[in-house]
């Protein structure tokens, strides 16, 4: 596990300096280059964004795999049953990253098409902002964060008898969805900073973990949320007295 994170951060900093860096989240000619190569753009943002769960998801989830992985250690099928489980998580949020970057070019898109919003990428901005500082407070932030905090009670209630490559895919997308549910506001953020910004990516990758499996980790998330909130607003105010 540990070789596979440490290679995708070193996939991501090895592409976050290539010609095709822009493209893994939201670089200046993301719109641009998504226009006029679609394909091009969109399989190398989901290549770009797998690795960023690899390097920065993954390790948030190493209580439970590790579980998972004493669980079925009998098993002659035990790599497959493991692969199972990771492909599945990572397909969740794979399909996630595709979710929020269609909806922050949404947005984008919107804010750029009206002349009067000169300062589109600043509003943007704190749009991704504010939207990341209120999930912080939300129940349901909460309710997936108690589910990610006990990967015990989340196995033990998950695995029955019958067909054990179903219910490693199932476990994988269970436990990906609530992974999603407790990190998808802090994972938009990465749409204000560039992939290669490997310090920012440690930096929320350290937090989601924290987050996750310490037990002080939910005092987190108001203060999280509080900042984001202030930034949004501090730009708005910077932007408007400029």
């Amino acid at each position: 596990m540990a070789v596979v994170a440490l290679g995708a951060w070193g996939a991501l900093w090895l592409l976050g300096g290539s010609p095709y860096g822009h493209m893994l989240l939201h670089g200046a000619s993301r719109l641009q280059t998504a226009a006029a190569f679609p394909i091009s753009f969109a399989l190398v943002f989901v290549a770009g964004w797998t690795l960023m769960t690899l390097a920065m998801m993954l390790p948030t989830s190493l209580p439970l795999i590790l579980m998972f992985h004493r669980m079925v250690s009998e098993r002659p099928a035990r790599p497959w049953l493991l692969t199972l489980l990771i492909a599945a998580y990572l397909a969740v949020w794979a399909a996630c990253g595709v979710l929020l970057l269609f909806l922050n070019s949404i947005v984008a898109i919107g804010i750029a098409s009206l002349p009067s919003l000169a300062a589109g990428p600043v509003i943007n901005s704190a749009i991704i902002l504010t939207i990341a500082g209120l999930y912080q407070f939300s129940s349901l932030k909460f309710a997936c964060l108690d589910k990610c905090r006990s990967p015990m009670a989340f196995l033990i209630t998950r695995w029955r008898g019958g067909n054990e490559s179903f219910q490693a895919l199932r476990i994988g997308a269970e436990h990906g969805l609530y992974c999603v549910g407790c990190c998808w506001s802090l994972m938009l953020l990465m749409f204000l900073v560039s992939a290669g910004s490997l310090a920012w990516m440690l930096l929320l990758g350290v937090v989601m973990a924290a987050e996750k499996n310490l037990s002080w980790g939910r005092r987190l998330s108001a203060p999280l949320g509080l900042m984001f909130l202030l930034g949004a607003a501090a730009l708005l105010i910077t932007k408007m007295t400029a």
